[in-house]
């Protein structure tokens, strides 16, 4: 039975630069799949990446949106996880996969998602929505996991150390997370002694870390499990933040895409097939627009384009 469900919780190594993470995710994960067909290699890694998000957007001072991508020119087209956190710590996560074929012609359930990716590259997009500007960084997928290849991004893209364990099972997730903090300012006054120590500490901890099973992560609550890593290391444990899924797709945001299309795109899709339908990726929802919805669409598009004042 497992006991440490949709949880994320942070902790620090006392008087030490070293901090982590630890996520389990068993209902959200659940939640965000249920409704896509996915074949069992990108269903796992679709739950290692969402592990991912989780832990990342927790080491972020930001409320907002972390989105995860990994692209290529192989049968897997897409695999993109969207982690947003707001102002009480609680962490929404949605993803969804796009690929080429049908399961059992291109892509089985046997197939892992590095089989399935030709010319690829992974893309981190970070967007504040407060109106703060965004950042987007795009490195080659450099590693035979989902783990190696963040932990390249970490160190090449923010200089910053940092060791990561996921799992999935198909029907849970879970990951460890511990990063290495950066010298700040002050690392002028820091004695050669204390550098030292900082640098033991971490390859300490790291060591201890890299014992992690899939099943202790999967399982474990998480107090046990950082006794049993780390049973001789002084760790604060924070409370646990909240993870769920939620997926931001609105009838409004659907329709904001379609003005997009222009007019005479609309028309064309509603005199061929009489009305537009839209699924959502994320959570299958499906939105229909009849005659009458295209058209209003139109009219408000064209007031937006005439009218003074509407920006």
């Amino acid at each position: 039975m497992k006991t440490n469900q949709d949880s994320l919780q942070r902790f620090v190594f006392e008087n030490t630069p070293v901090r982590g993470n630890l996520v389990n995710l068993t209902q959200t994960f659940q939640q965000a799949l249920q409704k896509q067909h996915l074949p069992k290699g990108l269903r796992r890694a679709l739950g290692e990446l969402m592990a991912a998000s989780a832990l990342l957007s927790a080491t972020l001072k930001m409320h907002g949106a972390l989105v995860l991508q990994i692209q290529s020119k192989g049968p897997l087209k897409l695999l993109v996880v969207e982690c947003s956190s707001n102002l009480d710590g609680g962490i929404k996560i949605r993803a969804t996969a796009k690929w080429t074929g049908e399961i059992g012609d291109q892509i089985n359930d046997e197939h892992t998602l590095f089989e399935l990716v030709d010319h690829g590259h992974f893309m981190i997009t970070l967007d504040p929505k407060d109106g703060g500007q965004a950042y987007q960084g795009i490195v080659p997928l450099e590693g035979d996991s989902i783990s190696a290849v963040l932990e390249n991004y970490m160190l090449r893209s923010e200089q910053i150390d940092t060791k990561i364990w996921l799992c999935c099972d198909g029907e849970s997730a879970a990951g460890m997370l511990i990063q290495k903090l950066p010298e700040t300012m002050n690392q002028v006054t820091q004695t050669e002694e204390l550098i030292g120590h900082d640098l033991e500490t971490w390859n300490r901890v790291g060591y201890l870390a890299s014992t992690v099973t899939d099943d202790e992560l999967l399982n474990l609550p998480t107090e046990t499990l950082l006794t049993r890593l780390f049973n001789e290391e002084d760790v604060r444990l924070f409370e646990a933040s909240e993870t769920g899924f939620s997926c931001s797709c609105t009838r409004e945001n659907v329709a904001n895409m379609l003005r997009m299309l222009g007019d005479e795109e609309i028309t064309s899709i509603i005199e061929e097939q009489g009305k537009i339908e839209v699924n959502c990726d994320f959570c299958n929802h499906l939105y229909t627009f009849d005659k009458v919805d295209a058209t209003q669409l139109m009219v408000t598009e064209a007031l937006l384009i005439t009218s003074p004042g509407i920006h």
